[in-house]
């Protein structure tokens, strides 16, 4: 498709994001919501970069010209919105972000009335929708059927109770000592309020956007400072989020980041202990790594693979009525609190844990050795086809042959080749992963 990738439309705002390709994306979701509309209603969030603004009035003129009521809430993170959708009884929400991505590039991201995201099926009736000029000009109201939007303010509090009902009545971080990184991102004001609520003491990083400074050298994929931090306030634990705060990145007492993988076997033993998981097993991702099976299999339970995306994760969850699962990257997705990946469920049911076994994170958190392994992303200029980059086939059957294990994709939402190889032998993996580099520079890049 020409506008969607792996999560909603994302590009560089005012290059490939314009405010017209906005209100036109906005206008074609609206066509199609209003083929199911029941209240008439489309929730509008968005994280905290600049160019959210632009993006937002663009939404909002779209929705409002053929006939939408809209509600505004500013600044909340991704899954609020899954949440607040329903909650409001909403046609749909929409999140203006581009997650972990740097503040030039930003992203429009649809939930249906459920706060489910969209299908891929659907995502190619909204698309086929934006191309079709005439049905767009059609749509379009006049008079009093034209749309009306509204700011609201206080919804973050009904998302506060909600990520407080997923942690344990029963106990208390009045004696958890915290560092939270929100990445100057979309969790800025909702994560330190509930860790706060639930009595332990924060000490929070980069909590201070000006549509800037999102995700710049800090959150989820910036750990230095928030590591830093562990250490020197000898805290319990380090939550870093990412710029709309759907994932997390745990870093342990010793100030040393805990690997997506286990953190998700960690969880998921928890939770089968407990007797709180469902469908007998966990899903990951195609990327996960060898370990996680080899645990998940000797506690007696199933890991499922779905493709890269939260989106696939949840999908698979639900055929299978699973009800835990996430990606190596910090996309945690806990089906009885939270519609989609939510850093701050996790981080939630991460300190549930340690609390319940009374054990520090450093070991309570990596249950399982990992297998060597090792992602490189390398930048492209165009994104070939792999099935026309000559050599390829030889290349993955020499590493079929020498038992590594790998996966190579596009990133969705970048100009980037992800190559990932995995093996018992840590040497073999690296001499193959310089050779795979050097392959695909020079097929990507001559």
């Amino acid at each position: 498709m020409k506008l969607f990738g792996t999560d909603g439309v994302r590009g560089e705002a005012g290059v490939f994001l314009t405010a017209e390709l906005a209100m036109r994306v906005a206008m074609a979701a609206g066509i199609y919501f209003k083929s199911h509309s029941i209240t008439n209603r489309i929730l509008v969030g968005k994280d905290t970069r600049r160019s959210g603004y632009m993006i937002e009035n663009a939404i909002v003129s779209g929705l409002t010209a053929i006939g939408y009521d809209v509600i505004q809430i500013g600044p909340m993170p991704t899954p609020a919105i899954a949440f607040l959708t329903e909650n409001m009884r909403c046609d749909a929400g929409i999140m203006i972000s581009a997650s972990h991505n740097p503040f030039e590039d930003n992203g429009i991201k649809f939930f249906d009335g459920c706060g489910d995201k969209l299908p891929r099926s659907v995502e190619e009736e909204i698309e086929k929708i934006y191309f079709d000029k005439d049905r767009i000009l059609e749509a379009q109201t006049q008079g009093k059927y034209i749309g009306k939007a509204k700011r609201i303010d206080d919804v973050i509090g009904r998302y506060i109770v909600e990520l407080k009902n997923s942690f344990p009545r029963e106990l208390s971080l009045k004696d958890m000592r915290i560092v939270l990184d929100t990445a100057n991102g979309a969790g800025y004001i909702v994560g330190p309020t509930v860790l706060e609520e639930l009595g332990a003491e924060v000490i929070v990083l980069h909590d201070k956007p000006n549509g800037f400074n999102i995700n710049d050298g800090c959150g989820a994929l910036n750990t230095k400072d928030v590591c830093d931090s562990v250490v020197k306030y000898r805290a319990d634990l380090g939550i870093a989020l990412d710029g709309d705060a759907d994932r997390v990145v745990i870093v342990d007492e010793k100030g040393v980041v805990v690997d997506g993988d286990q953190l998700l076997g960690a969880l998921g033993a928890f939770m089968n202990d407990r007797g709180t998981l469902k469908g007998g097993g966990i899903v990951s991702t195609v990327m996960s790594n060898k370990g996680l099976d080899d645990f998940i299999s000797e506690k007696g339970l199933k890991l499922l693979r779905s493709d890269v995306g939260d989106k696939n994760v949840l999908e698979v969850m639900k055929k299978e009525g699973i009800n835990f699962g996430g990606e190596q990257s910090g996309h945690i997705i806990i089906s009885d609190f939270a519609k989609t990946g939510d850093g701050l469920v996790a981080a939630l049911q991460v300190l549930a844990l340690l609390l319940k076994t009374s054990q520090k994170a450093s070991k309570a958190l990596r249950p399982f050795a990992l297998y060597p392994q090792k992602l490189v992303n390398i930048k492209v200029k165009i994104k070939k086809p792999l099935s026309e980059i000559a050599g390829l086939d030889e290349k993955l059957k020499e590493l079929d042959k020498n038992e590594v294990h790998h996966l190579v994709r596009y990133s969705g939402t970048e100009n980037k080749l992800r190559v990932l190889l995995e093996c018992k032998d840590a040497k073999k993996m690296n001499l193959y992963m310089d050779d795979m580099i050097e392959f695909f520079q020079k097929a990507l890049n001559a």
